[in-house]
């Protein structure tokens, strides 16, 4: 039986309740779809899992973190039933709703549910310090790793392109590293440049500049300026100066929102369970990683929030009186 099957079986057994004596004697599992496991995916989903498992008692729910192809995978995977939530780009969300792009074959996923936004996620391109580069269309005629398949990272990649109409022939070797990989070949000359989306510091971004020196490129001009305007989920992002080793300028470029989401197939008591472990230690899940540092309730449930909010997450916002 699937992970969302049994937690269904469960909830109608005992009644559905918030906080029953029999919901917490009866355990219940939940499984988050995250990342790479160096990426901020997975620690923001460790994050809410910790602080979920904390409060298990009150709740009977306990929560896993899975590392997956991030958020391709995360919604395709939440739609067959096999993972109740996931982390995604609020772009490849929006793509989901609608039946678009790497979804148009599949047909929307009408049961796709936001539960809140997390935090802002940059495209980051880094290139060796020999490679020469000052722009992205430089990398023409190099080594580039566009992201593996079924990626945020790699639709983003492919917009951009598309949009500067480019392809990945003009380059002399594409890749498909994992996030996890893409450092190590970089620092080994197997490749001259890759890109990632994702909130900074990140890791796989940090490894890098630290140990061969590789240098973030401003992603700008006519493209990106024309996707910001076309598409509600893009946003001109600066990554601040110094935020990565031998880095001291700020980097213009462009990015998403990382969303959390789920299936409406999901029980109201278990998103709600969710939403109140994060909510009611929010100081605590901040300092869980850098990237939720700044981070504003009120921001997190409107921000990058392209599908429908699931209606245990809206329980929540309307007590607490931010909806």
């Amino acid at each position: 039986m699937k992970r969302l099957s049994a937690i269904a079986v469960a909830v109608v057994a005992l009644g559905a309740t918030f906080g029953s004596p029999a919901a917490v004697a009866q355990q219940k599992f939940v499984t988050i779809g995250t990342g790479g496991v160096t990426g901020v995916y997975y620690a923001a989903g460790g994050a809410i899992c910790r602080l979920m498992n904390k409060e298990r008692a009150k709740h009977g729910i306990r929560c896993s973190v899975e590392s997956t192809a991030a958020s391709v995978y995360n919604i395709n995977t939440i739609k067959a039933g096999e993972l109740d939530f996931g982390v995604a780009q609020s772009d490849v969300e929006f793509n989901a709703v609608k039946g678009l792009a790497q979804f148009k074959e599949g047909g929307p996923h009408t049961d796709l549910r936001a539960v809140f936004s997390v935090f802002p996620e940059a495209l980051v391109v880094v290139a060796r310090k020999e490679a020469g580069v000052k722009s992205f269309a430089d990398f023409k005629g190099k080594r580039f790793n566009v992201g593996n398949p079924g990626s945020g990272t790699r639709s983003t990649v492919d917009m951009l392109m598309n949009g500067m109409g480019m392809k990945t022939s003009d380059f002399s070797l594409t890749s498909e590293l994992k996030p996890d990989e893409h450092g190590a070949a970089l620092c080994d000359n197997k490749i001259d440049g890759f890109a990632f989306v994702v909130a900074s510091p990140a890791a796989n971004i940090q490894d890098p500049t630290t140990t061969c020196g590789a240098k973030l490129v401003s992603i700008t001009g006519p493209a990106v300026d024309k996707l910001v305007k076309e598409y509600p989920y893009f946003a001109y992002a600066t990554i601040p100066a110094n935020t990565y080793p031998n880095n001291p300028e700020a980097t213009k470029t462009f990015g998403v929102v990382a969303s959390f989401v789920t299936s409406a197939k999901v029980p109201d008591n278990v998103v709600y369970a969710m939403v109140s472990a994060v909510f009611d230690n929010f100081e605590e899940f901040k300092k869980l990683h850098p990237a939720l540092g700044n981070l504003d309730p009120k921001d997190m449930i409107k921000n990058g929030m392209t599908a429908p909010l699931h209606p245990g997450a809206v329980k929540y916002y309307k007590e607490k009186g931010w909806m």
